[in-house]
């Protein structure tokens, strides 16, 4: 260890700074504290999620707790009251801690209970950011970019960089419970090191979305039996018009509950749009492989194989011929572990038509009525227990498009 530059005594450059606490301090110090406070869990019954290491769960006969460590911040759940307080006891005597009993404001994120489930947003996050960009008192808008827009690195330079990047990094936080906004907000964030005015202006538009949205979050709502993994992948070939790269979405469900999304540019150029959507199909497989043994640590069983939604025939297709070889021979090997899945029978499938592939929200802008109806599809709403006078769109006015 040395003296941090800038701050330097020169009576003494060999010393060294003292510290009163090693939780925020030394490189070693995230490791050290996780290792005491996991020991002290595996003592009392828990283990460690080998698909999340920040998830303990502790399961005895029909008994079952689940912790989530986030640094210094825990979240305790189970399906037994007494044996929650006993454990939060014991964990009070071993830990300086404080119980804030049930379950309202964890890093950000809001948690609302409703009458059919749970309504989790970041209203006071997405004021703040607001506030910073004094935008508070914008005119709202009904969609967060312009239909058909690619955002270019051409144009005028942006006069305050630090701002636009302040910006963003903010808004990537924002999609934790606002999926509407992913697509716009991986665009944007491609730009930080050199962004131009329009870039700006495209970040002001998503503010102002947000303005207008500021009670919408995500509902969650409990079922008697656990759902199958449905997962919707699309990919917009060629969508960045400075590297010619694809961007790939998807949206996963477990029953009707949305746990997963993504809007994500491809790392490398696609030669055909079969080759980006089997890209895309191949991303999201990992992640549902990923909820998979997730939902196995949890004590979750799924009643039937994870099923797949592509609206694109020719990726399924390849996806479940290996033997169609010529024209992907320039694909990595690693891609082609999808047909792995599917010949073994752990992976389903399915032909979804464009107009009802709601990844599509994750891959470009879209008009208005569909961009409302995938919204809806994503149970992106506002509160229920909140008055939304002034709220720009409503959702009792979208009707699901038939299957």
């Amino acid at each position: 260890m040395e003296q941090p530059p800038g701050y330097i005594d020169p009576r003494f450059p060999d010393h060294v700074c003292k510290l009163q606490k090693a939780l925020y301090g030394l490189k070693q110090a995230p490791r050290a504290w996780f290792q005491r406070f996991s020991s002290f869990l595996i003592h009392l019954g828990f283990h460690c999620s080998h698909a999340d290491p920040s998830l303990f769960v502790f399961h005895r006969h029909s008994n079952i707790l689940y912790l989530l460590l986030y640094v210094n911040n825990i979240i305790i759940m189970g399906n037994n009251p007494s044996l929650l307080d006993s454990f939060a006891t014991k964990l009070h005597s071993e830990f300086a801690t404080k119980n804030l009993r049930s379950l309202s404001y964890f890093l950000g994120l809001e948690a609302t209970p409703t009458a059919d489930g749970l309504f989790l947003s970041q209203l006071k996050y997405a004021r703040d950011i607001l506030a910073r960009a004094q935008l508070l008192d914008s005119k709202p808008v009904h969609t967060p970019m312009v239909v058909s827009h690619h955002l270019s690195s051409v144009g005028q330079l942006f006069s305050d960089p630090t701002l636009y990047r302040s910006l963003v990094g903010a808004l990537q936080y924002l999609t934790i419970m606002r999926p509407d906004i992913a697509h716009v907000v991986n665009s944007v964030s491609q730009f930080l090191h050199s962004p131009t005015t329009d870039h700006f202006l495209a970040v002001k538009r998503i503010l102002r979305y947000v303005k207008g949205t500021l009670h919408y979050g995500l509902s969650f709502r409990p079922f008697a039996s656990p759902g199958s993994l449905v997962a919707y992948s699309d990919a917009d070939y060629t969508g960045c018009p400075n590297t010619r790269c694809s961007t790939s979405g998807y949206s996963i469900y477990l029953g009707d509950n949305l746990v997963s999304w993504s809007a994500k540019k491809q790392p490398t150029v696609s030669r055909s749009n079969c080759e980006s959507e089997y890209r895309a199909l191949t991303l999201t497989t990992a992640k549902v492989i990923w909820l998979t043994h997730l939902l196995r640590d949890l004590k979750v069983s799924i009643p039937e194989r994870p099923l797949l939604l592509c609206d694109n025939k020719s990726a399924l297709f390849l996806s479940s011929n290996p033997i169609v070889h010529k024209r992907v021979k320039h694909v990595e090997l690693d891609i082609h572990f999808l047909c792995e899945f599917v010949v073994a029978g752990k992976i389903r499938t399915q032909y979804m038509p464009s107009h009802l592939q709601v990844a599509d929200i994750f891959t470009k802008s879209v008009f208005r009525p569909l961009f409302q109806f995938f919204r809806f599809k994503l149970h992106v709403c506002p509160n229920p227990t909140l008055s939304l006078k002034g709220v720009v769109e409503d959702n009792a006015t979208i009707k699901p498009c038939p299957v």
